[in-house]
């Protein structure tokens, strides 16, 4: 059943309900009423028979026609009182109110051998009722009709906005994230519009982040690339290309102890330069260090070799106990590190960067903090921001960034013990 039936059912059960209890209210009522006016109708009877009793001449139809809940008939010899038309309503509303009560009838024999009979009669006020008790019903049927019409206009109104929002969702759950909703004119309506709204403009916008960040990614992997070639082809195949050199010429001044000496003590070093160099690469492309070394100890290196490569000073300072963790979460904050002081050296314009890692409760806390120029939030996230914000994902740590202008930097992750296990 749809939702606009089981509104209708109920509140057609509901209209139901009132009606019935309003009849049966009514009937109650009514009921009083018929046995006050039967009541006083009896004391009439009496009266009229008395009359009949000491005259029964004077009582004349034009006299006694128009007597309420009284009926006077006039009979000839063998003639049976005219019955009264009932209807079946009526009929079932007298044996409601009257129940088993025996109505006053009494009769008189006139000298023109007619019979003279008078008798209690309800209908009247029963045939009233009936009046009232329909008007009711035509009422309830009236209000529930327009009632049903109002929320059946109320429901598809509604049903439009729903259609538009189903609408809406297929075009957004295909890739449409441009689809919008129209205002409508309902409060309801109106707020539901400006959540989807939003929705899809955030959609959209994490769209358009996910595709500069795609462009972004592959323009760092064409970078490093380049980068890698360059330091292969000019640093290293440098290096080789002098070793090579000077080897063949130890074959030639093989006689000459003074000269091999010198080129030999040049071979150390280039092959020393060759070794720093080929260390220098493998720790930018992986940390090896944090296979042998715990965070701390990685981050102590990590510090010393940033301070010497940059000429900015850095303080790190690692709290008392720090946890054992594991390799992956290792890397991640070790990463997190690395880019935070890569961002210091390209963007903040500092002096000195302070380091300090410590256990709070069941988890870390990680606070970096440099004295730069700052900005002023908040500001458009690059690639080095959404890769720390996607590590502090990971870990399942929250990483919050403070900056006003003069001030300096100051990054802040907190990650839960648990989630590093």
């Amino acid at each position: 059943m749809t939702a606009l039936g089981r509104i209708n059912l109920g509140v057609s059960l509901l209209f139901v309900l009132v009606t019935l209890a309003g009849l049966a209210l009514l009937l109650r009522q009514a009921s009083h009423d018929v046995q006050r006016e039967l009541q006083a109708a009896e004391a009439v009877v009496e009266y009229l028979g008395e009359v009949a009793r000491s005259n029964p001449g004077s009582l004349r139809p034009e006299l006694t026609e128009n007597l309420r809940h009284i009926r006077v008939s006039w009979l000839r010899p063998g003639e049976l009182p005219k019955a009264q038309s009932e209807s079946v309503i009526e009929h079932w509303i007298a044996e409601r109110l009257l129940g088993s009560s025996s109505l006053v009838a009494d009769a008189w024999p006139l000298e023109d051998g007619r019979e003279l009979r008078i008798a209690l009669d309800p209908f009247d006020e029963i045939e009233e009722i009936q009046d009232s008790l329909l008007q009711l019903l035509l009422l309830s049927a009236f209000a529930l009709i327009l009632s049903l019409l109002t929320i059946r206009f109320a429901v598809l109104r509604a049903r439009r906005v729903l259609d538009e929002l189903l609408a809406g969702l297929r075009q957004v759950g295909a890739g449409h994230f441009d689809t919008r909703l129209h205002d409508h004119g309902l409060a309801e309506a109106k707020h539901l519009a400006a959540h989807f709204n939003d929705m899809a403009i955030t959609l959209q916008q994490v769209q358009a982040d996910n595709v500069e960040l795609t462009q972004s990614l592959l323009e760092l992997q064409e970078r490093e690339r380049t980068r890698l070639g360059q330091t292969l082809h000019d640093d290293l195949g440098q290096y080789l290309s002098g070793i090579r050199a000077q080897a063949c010429l130890l074959k030639v001044i093989a006689d000459r102890p003074q000269q091999v000496q010198d080129t030999a003590r040049l071979l150390d070093d280039n092959c020393e330069r060759l070794q720093q160099g080929f260390r220098s690469l493998i720790r930018d492309l992986y940390p090896v260090v944090l296979e042998r070394l715990e965070l701390g100890p990685a981050l102590q290196q990590l510090a010393a070799d940033w301070q010497q490569a940059q000429g900015i000073r850095c303080r790190l300072q690692l709290g008392e106990q720090l946890p054992s963790l594991p390799l992956a979460s290792k890397a991640h904050l070790y990463r997190l590190v690395q880019e935070a002081l890569t961002n210091v050296a390209r963007h903040a314009d500092a002096s000195e960067v302070r380091i300090r890692l410590q256990r709070r409760g069941q988890g870390l806390r990680l606070l970096v903090r440099d004295n730069g120029q700052g900005t002023a939030l908040p500001l458009r996230p690059g690639i080095g921001l959404r890769s720390m914000r996607e590590r502090s994902r990971s870990l399942g740590g929250e990483l919050r960034l403070h900056s006003r202008p003069q001030s300096g930097w100051a990054l802040c992750l907190n990650i839960p013990l648990e989630a590093t296990r």
